[in-house]
Order: C-alpha cells, then structure tokens, then sequence
C-alpha cells in the first residue's frame, strides 16, 4: 500500500503547451494514477497562475508561487551562496515552507523532483520515503557548451554555471534514490560524469500524445498558401531555438529559394525575441507568435524542420511533427535519443547545406516525403505512447526494496 506522493516542478504542469510542461503534466497524471499527489510549482506569469484551478482537478493539494525574482537578484545571490544560477534564479522560502508542512502533515513516500533547480526544495528524507529526481535534461553539459563555444562576460558565466551546476547534479544524484533522465544518451552521459550506475541512472522517455496529435482529427485548418511551407515549432525565447530559426533563415532558405522561389519558412511559437521578431523582414520567413493550436500549422507544412545546433534529451517539437504524419528533416542534435532511423523515419542533416539539399530533395519527391510521412506516424505509435514511455514509474517509485533493506 502506498502512501501520498509530494511533486516538486519549476512551472506549473498545466497545460501541456511548451517542451518542459508536456513532460511534467503526463508525468503528474501517471503519479495521480498512482496515489494522491500535492504540487508545488510556479507561474511564470497570469497566465500561468490561471491555470491553478484546472490542475486541481489532479491534485490533493498545491502550492503554486508566482516566480519574481530577477536574473540579477538571483545571480548576485547565486554568487554569494556559491549556488548555480538555475537554482537561484528558483528560489522561494514560501516553498520551502509548504514542503516542509506537507511533510510534516501528510504521510509522504515518495517525492518527486521535476528539473534540477527543484532539488533544492527536497529535505533531507527519513526512510523509507524515497526520491526520484527526474533530471529530464543533463542541464549543466548544456551550460558548458555555451561557454565553451562563447566569448565575453557571458561565456563566463556559462562556464561558471556548468561547473557550479554539475556539482550541485552530482550532490542531488547522491542522495537520490533514482536520477532519471530523457534519454538514454543523457542517462549515459550523466552516469561518465557523475560515476553512479544503471540501478541509479535511469531514462525515462518522453511521449507523445498521439490522441490529440492525430492527422485524422478535427482541429483548425491553416491556410498553406501558394508554394513550399517548411515550419519549425517551439518556445520562441528559448536559446536553442532562436539559434535554430537563424541558422535556418539566414542560411538554408536562400539556397532553397534558389530553386523554389516561393518557399516560406513559418516559425510558430509564443514570445519571439526580438532577433526572431526581426528574421520576418527577409523574404519567405513568417513569424506568427503563439499560436492557439499548433496542429493546423503541422498539418499545412510541406516539411517540418528541427536545425537544432544545441540540443537535449528527446525533442517534443519533433515527436508531434512525426505524430502528425509530417515528413522531418531534423540536425543529428535534435535526433539524437529518438528511436528512429535516419532514411526510414525522418532525415538527418548535419549543416544548413544539408538541410538545403534534403528539403529541396523531398519537395522534388512527394511520393517519398508520402512515405516518410507515414513511416513517422507509425513508429510513434510503436515506441512513444506516455503509457508505455512512463510505465515503469510506479517501480522506480514504490517497487525497489532496497532503501526498505538499508533501514533494516
């Protein structure tokens, strides 16, 4: 018999509408499958605090804070407590609070962590309440990377914050009694950095909704418009993505205007920062901003686009373009973790070259693209349902007896 479960997540898990919020909200249905669960989580914004009432519907209970501090309060404040700047840009004594009173309150055996700058908010667990600190990303090889790569005060500071960051992993994994992760490959690459093992270091795969991202269902129709569409889908402030969109823009399309003129490069996604804002003067590029159901969009692409340069774990953006029976041409850092095969599922390239000659390839070819298409949608139906991807989850929570054995 199982007791409560306490679910820790930077944002609130509601709704299901950007990259890190997909993965939290299925994960929190599965653990609401399993016992009563109590959230605490932020907004980042109004919009984000409306959707309390709604998550209620999945929870016994929650806490959710609206997230104001300032990157400058929270860096200054990381340097002087040597804490990474994830963690203090999230940091919050009224959620420590509320942990701390629901521990006391309620009979906890599990808690969950989402993302790594929640594993602060986790005290130290009796036994034989266990922690299962989903990672989802390995966060502090993607800081390295942009420091690594960069110059100037912020390469700096991206150094500071791999280095400072991997610490505070290696410390969370410790106490944890499962680390999960994305992929494999991110599971992999954390267990050579931080030297625990496969019983500790596990992936847990992200899924897709293939109810709701479904060719066959009703949603509403985009207007495709005259010539090629390509699309690309994401958060569109996130930096990864930014750099995608203006790696593609500035250096894929024109070779693939060169053969089709009147190609458009659509780039859906809420927030656009002002350099993504700015790529709809050259000619072909559509920035639309949110949009109210991203299907339409999929469903008009003649090729949905993945130029990720920098990339974790398993993308979301390319398991709907599959699931909506959507041929991909995705970077080899976007692909990595999916199991699929290039030539079979989706097209890989690895530069803006390449990019160029598999799209203007594909749009020469509709029978081909036709079958890449449906080669997608199936393997997505094969391999990433969130029932089969988050099956293993109550084990990794309640069924290892081995914490149960070291209290004894």
């Amino acid at each position: 018999m199982t007791g409560e479960i306490l679910f820790l997540c930077h944002r609130i898990p509601f709704p299901p509408d950007r990259g890190d919020k997909i993965r939290s909200y299925h994960l929190l249905k599965r653990l609401a499958e399993i016992a009563p669960v109590h959230v605490g989580c932020f907004a980042d914004d109004a919009r984000d605090m409306g959707f309390a009432q709604e998550m209620a519907a999945l929870a016994a209970s929650q806490r959710v804070l609206m997230r104001d501090r300032s990157r400058l309060v929270a860096g200054l404040s990381g340097l002087a407590k040597g804490q990474p700047l994830l963690v203090s840009l999230f940091d919050h004594p009224e959620l420590h609070r509320w942990v701390a009173q629901v521990m006391a309150e309620r009979p906890i055996s599990a808690v969950v962590a989402y993302s790594a700058q929640m594993a602060h908010f986790v005290p130290m667990l009796p036994d034989p309440v266990r922690f299962l600190m989903d990672f989802v990303d390995f966060d502090s090889a993607k800081y390295a990377a942009y420091g690594a790569e960069g110059s100037g005060p912020m390469a700096w500071i991206n150094r500071r914050e791999g280095r400072v960051l991997l610490d505070f992993e290696k410390r969370t994994a410790a106490r944890a009694d499962v680390c999960a992760f994305v992929s494999e490959a991110e599971a992999a690459l954390f267990r050579q950095a931080s030297g625990q093992g496969r019983d500790k270091v596990v992936a847990i795969e992200n899924g897709v909704a293939l109810d709701f991202f479904d060719p066959s269902t009703d949603f509403p129709a985009v207007e495709k418009g005259e010539g090629p569409l390509l699309v690309f889908t994401g958060q569109m402030d996130y930096r990864p993505n930014v750099e995608a969109v203006e790696s593609f823009a500035r250096e894929s399309l024109p070779a693939i205007r060169a053969v089709h003129p009147d190609a458009r490069f659509a780039i859906v996604g809420r927030n656009p920062s002002k350099s993504v804002q700015a790529l709809a003067a050259l000619a072909g590029v559509i920035v639309t901003g949110g949009v109210p159901d991203v299907r339409g969009w999929l469903a008009a692409a003649d090729v949905v686009v993945a130029p990720l340069r920098i990339a974790r774990g398993i993308q979301n953006k390319v398991l709907e373009a599959m699931a909506m029976a959507r041929p991909v041409v995705a970077s080899p850092q976007a692909a990595e973790g999916i199991d699929a095969q290039d030539e079979t599922h989706f097209l890989i390239a690895a530069d803006p070259a390449g990019e160029a000659a598999r799209i203007i390839a594909l749009l020469a070819d509709p029978a081909r693209a036709a079958r890449l298409a449906q080669a997608a949608r199936a393997r997505m139906e094969q391999r990433y349902r969130w029932s089969a991807t988050l099956d293993a989850v109550p084990d990794l929570l309640f069924g290892q007896p081995e914490k149960d054995a070291r209290a004894a």
